[in-house]
């Protein structure tokens, strides 16, 4: 078949007219160095502070350092593959995590992907992991307890809900367990938990994990994991992530706490990254912006007014406000709480429990130093009974430590002296307390009224944990009612003195321990 010139022409104008290209607008660059998870990229120009850049193979890594002619980056995740010349895309996006009630008992890794071999996330949405902190006006103040079902703490430096508080010592002397403890008493609260490991040893956190899952916590509880294994990056970004996922129940008029085991390891990443980048080092070798790390990772833990619920809801909830309590941990090097990172957080955050190697050799658990232990406002959110019968357990604890040190050279004693003495020591072994095993309110109060009452004075020293064990049985079968009331209420008065006096006079008489 032959074509002549007219409708060779006139199918070619016909190709024309239906020809398409899709054009597609990209900033791309290129990689010209890889050094321990630093990539340097040429070329890549309107790129934001903390954008995600597209790799090949579908990984991500995050721009820190915005130079004139160059961008810094880490990434993260494996990068031993990463050449020079390869091509890399910026995306627009900050990182972004998913958040939502899905996550509640699931393990996840930085970026909200699941490693618990559950399945997929059922998430509700996704979220920044920078967010700003809500201002001054958006705040309300704490008023409201959280119980940690720890003696030493709910009576001596009461936990607030919205306040950050500090757990700082040296490795291995029971901060972690204190916050575990603190996740599983919220399991019947309806406080959501959130637990950030950074650092550590995935072994750890499974037997975490597994710890959870035997008390009943974990359905309760989001656990992200960044381990000592993992990339800088992710170790440096897992905290702000954790956040995140629990900044969702606090916009939503919903309480949350979160954990962040440990902050110094977060450090140490951010100090690793910034060297890599060649920021200039200061204190420590920290980077200047070290302070800054936590500071706005902190003051994300806030309660938030009726009116910021609202108003993040579109309407949907009103007369709620949300909380999120913070209970960063730091690691201290032999005690040395004047070092450059534990400074920084003690500054940062309402008040510190403070952990004592020696008070941990003793056998003294949790060791609690309640001499240097502080909550700045936790006070005003502590319950009635707890409030009125802890007062003078800090007193107690006090002169004892004044008088054990004088009582070593002074060979006579008064009488006035020794009682002293003695009942600094009951109740610093009424103070102790097993893992994994956190008291209620009424149980709190009842051994705490012992104390103050006198009625451990005739008990031996070291059988005082077995009277107390021993009371709380008792009280729990025999006066289950005043023990419901007391749980409720959480009020002292008259009655519940009397009924406690009464109580206690006939667990006396039992002499069950």
């Amino acid at each position: 078949m032959q074509l002549n010139s007219t409708e060779i022409a006139e199918l070619i104008k016909n190709r024309i007219e239906q020809f398409n290209v899709v054009s597609e607008a990209r900033n791309e660059g290129t990689i010209v160095s890889v050094t321990d998870g630093i990539i340097r990229i040429n070329g890549l120009a309107d790129v934001m502070q903390g954008e995600m850049i597209e790799l090949p193979g579908s990984r991500f890594a995050i721009a820190l350092n915005l130079d004139r002619d160059s961008v810094g980056a880490v990434v993260m995740g494996p990068y031993a593959d990463l050449a020079e010349g390869q091509k890399v895309k910026g995306t627009g996006r900050i990182l972004e995590v998913p958040v939502g009630r899905g996550l509640l008992g699931r393990v996840v890794n930085t970026l909200g992907e699941p490693i618990d071999g559950k399945g997929p996330v059922d998430n509700d949405g996704f979220s920044p992991v920078e967010v700003v902190a809500p201002g001054v006006i958006e705040r309300k103040s704490v008023d409201q307890p959280v119980q940690t079902g720890i003696k030493s703490i709910d009576s001596m430096i009461p936990i607030g809900r919205g306040q950050r508080e500090l757990i700082i010592g040296d490795r291995q002397i029971g901060k972690s367990a204190i916050a575990v403890d603190a996740i599983i008493n919220q399991k019947d609260t309806g406080i959501k938990c959130v637990y950030v490991a950074i650092g550590q040893k995935a072994s750890t956190v499974a037997n975490l994990v597994r710890n959870l899952e035997e008390h009943g916590a974990l359905s309760n509880t989001i656990v992200v994991v960044a381990s000592a294994s993992e990339a800088a990056a992710l170790q440096y970004l897992a905290p702000y992530a954790g956040c995140s996922m629990g900044e969702y129940f606090r916009d939503r008029g919903e309480d949350a706490l979160i954990v962040y085991d440990d902050l110094s390891k977060q450090a140490v990443a951010y100090r690793q990254i910034s060297l890599l980048l060649r920021r200039p080092p200061g204190r420590e070798a920290y980077p200047g912006d070290v302070f800054y790390l936590h500071s706005r990772l902190l003051e994300r833990a806030a309660r938030v007014n009726e009116a910021y619920v609202e108003k993040f809801t579109n309407g949907e909830v009103k007369g709620k406000t949300g909380s999120l309590t913070a209970l960063p941990i730091i690691e201290t090097q032999a005690g040395d709480v004047s070092a450059f990172v534990p400074t920084n957080v003690i500054s940062i955050t309402d008040g510190q429990i403070f952990l004592e190697s020696n008070l941990f050799n003793s056998g003294i658990r949790p060791a609690v130093n309640a001499g240097i232990s502080v909550s700045r406002v936790g006070g005003a959110a502590q319950t009635k009974i707890i409030k009125k019968l802890g007062g003078g357990i800090r007193l107690a604890l006090a002169q004892y430590a004044e008088l054990a040190a004088f009582a070593q050279f002074a060979s006579d004693l008064d009488d006035a002296t020794r009682a002293q003495l003695e009942h600094g020591q009951r109740v610093t072994e009424l103070m102790k307390q097993n893992q994994y095993s956190p008291l209620s309110i009424a149980q709190t109060a009842v051994s705490l009224f012992a104390a103050e009452k006198g009625y451990l004075t005739d008990v031996a020293i070291n059988k005082i944990v077995d009277c107390e064990a021993a009371l709380h049985a008792y009280v729990n079968n025999e006066h289950a009612e005043l023990m419901a009331t007391i749980n409720e209420s959480g009020d002292y008065n008259k009655d519940i003195e009397a009924s406690l006096n009464k109580a206690l006079e006939l667990f006396k008489s039992t002499q069950t321990w």
